[in-house]
């Protein structure tokens, strides 16, 4: 951006942490407030185009979520989200409607500058605080992934992680190939993963998890 001014609007229904963010914005170099308001429909009425990053919260009273992120993203593409929440699913799904940041309302003032103006030159921003807790959180979620699995659904992934082929399962459990294929892609459906490598590594994980209980 070089020495070029940023431009924020703030779409922020609580008055308080609203008047916070003009107040962080205000003391902030290179950074300028086009607006502050509390609705998408108010910024709607300005319009976005003198704004170079629009500061989001996901729950306004016209709109919420994934839906208020996509409404911004049809007509702005720099959207830093800043939310109470720190669900992992709030988070995925932000950044998968187009937010290029999110940060929880607990971040401090220089983290929010800091996320401006990374998006501000087209990079992504989540706090590091937060990015460790997803990746925690999708690490739990693969290990544990498994205990949904059937008692014969486990010991076809645990072949499979040997090596196995679908004909040497078949063999070894006295079943078809066909209800070998069939019982994977339920496996595949339970789990979300879908190559053989992924499924062997997650029996792996799983066998890893259970020996060190």
């Amino acid at each position: 951006m070089g020495t070029q001014v940023v431009r924020v609007a703030v779409i922020e229904d609580h008055p308080l942490f609203r008047q916070g963010l003009v107040q962080v914005i205000a003391k902030a170099q290179g950074i300028d407030l086009v607006a502050a308001v509390e609705s998408l429909a108010a910024m709607e009425d300005i319009g976005f185009e003198d704004v170079d990053v629009v500061i989001l919260d996901l729950h306004l009273p016209d709109c919420e979520g994934a839906d208020a992120v996509g409404r911004v993203r049809a007509q702005h593409d720099a959207i830093l989200v800043i939310s109470a929440s720190d669900d992992r699913k709030h988070v995925v799904d932000a950044i998968a409607a187009g937010a290029s940041g999110y940060l929880t309302k607990s971040s401090e003032a220089d983290e929010v500058t800091r996320a401006i103006m990374t998006i501000a030159s087209g990079g992504t921003y989540v706090s590091p605080v937060l990015a460790a807790y997803l990746l925690r959180a999708t690490r739990d979620q693969d290990r544990t992934s498994t205990f949904a699995l059937t008692a014969r659904e486990r010991e076809i992934l645990s072949l499979l992680a040997d090596g196995e082929t679908d004909a040497d399962i078949a063999d070894k459990l006295f079943i078809s190939v066909r209800t070998v294929r069939s019982h994977l892609d339920r496996i595949r459906d339970k789990t979300g993963k879908r190559r053989r490598a992924e499924l062997a590594r997650l029996a792996f994980e799983d066998t890893t998890e259970g020996n060190t209980k």
